[in-house]
């Protein structure tokens, strides 16, 4: 069992109807898919959405856009939190995801002042990004002064950093060649 925010834990089981993570159990709840685990936690703390109706509703569809896409990122710039690629595999598929990305925050950013996609409280539009940040840090494309500022902003996020302290004392017998050594 994985400790999260305000006593809910997450574990990997592999009853899990997917298989796969994300998965969350609390209280009696089994949650999987990230979507749906964001809107259970913000059922506890609903302030991990906006407030306004209509920012919580850009923050929805946003994340659900991470959620379901950038295909062509994922697939040329695999999460690696302990190493860095930069330069590497700049595919036209994922030039064109990170573009979009790139819109993405800098609408949210210009419309709510940041640091965060919807203000000062990071939330789950920017939990939902968070993995896209690590891709960012490990292949280093080309990101505007906005976009970096913002991932430099997730990156010291306490959470983050926790995820990032975790995965550096992940055990050498994890690690895979092909994400490790990536041709």
């Amino acid at each position: 069992m994985i400790p999260l925010a305000g006593g809910v834990t997450s574990a990997v089981q592999q009853a899990t109807p997917a298989g796969l993570v994300p998965y969350l159990e609390h209280d009696g709840a089994r949650v999987w898919e990230s979507l749906a685990i964001g809107e259970y936690c913000a059922e506890i703390a609903p302030h991990l959405w906006p407030a306004d109706r209509a920012a919580r509703a850009h923050a929805r569809a946003i994340a659900a856009e991470m959620h379901a896409g950038f295909r062509g990122l994922r697939m040329a710039m695999p999460m690696n939190l302990g190493r860095v690629f930069a330069g590497q595999r700049r595919t036209p598929e994922a030039l064109a995801d990170i573009a979009r990305i790139e819109a993405i925050w800098a609408a949210a950013l210009a419309a709510h002042g940041g640091p965060f996609l919807f203000g000062d409280r990071f939330g789950l539009a920017d939990a939902m990004y968070a993995p896209v940040v690590t891709r960012f840090l490990t292949w280093v494309p080309e990101l505007t002064a906005t976009s970096r500022a913002y991932v430099q902003a997730v990156r010291a996020h306490p959470l983050m950093e926790r995820w990032h302290a975790e995965a550096a004392a992940e055990p050498a017998a994890w690690l895979l060649d092909k994400y490790e050594n990536p041709a």
